[in-house]
């Protein structure tokens, strides 16, 4: 068989397209993981914020915890009264 000028341009086209299809593929591909990997951001940023707030509320819990470990140990110090009657 002889190739010519037409056999070899549709031996390019044929390549060409052929590599197009793949590329479409991996395109696929690749915006299916970056969909994936933003989802996957969204949710590790919502629990930073989450653990961000439980953080703020546990140090409130543990200031207001020291502010009455102050007075118990006032009290417990502190003569013991009489009783009255």
């Amino acid at each position: 068989m002889v190739l010519t000028k037409q056999h070899l341009a549709m031996g390019v086209a044929l390549a060409a397209s052929l590599g197009l299809s793949a590329c479409a593929t991996y395109d696929d591909e690749f915006a299916a993981v970056n969909t994936r990997l933003d989802q996957i951001d969204t949710r590790v940023q919502s629990a930073a914020q989450s653990a961000e707030s439980a953080n703020q509320s546990a140090t409130q819990a543990n200031q207001r915890l020291d502010q009455l470990e102050g007075r118990v140990q006032q009290l417990e110090t502190a003569p013991a009264r009489k009783p009255r009657g």
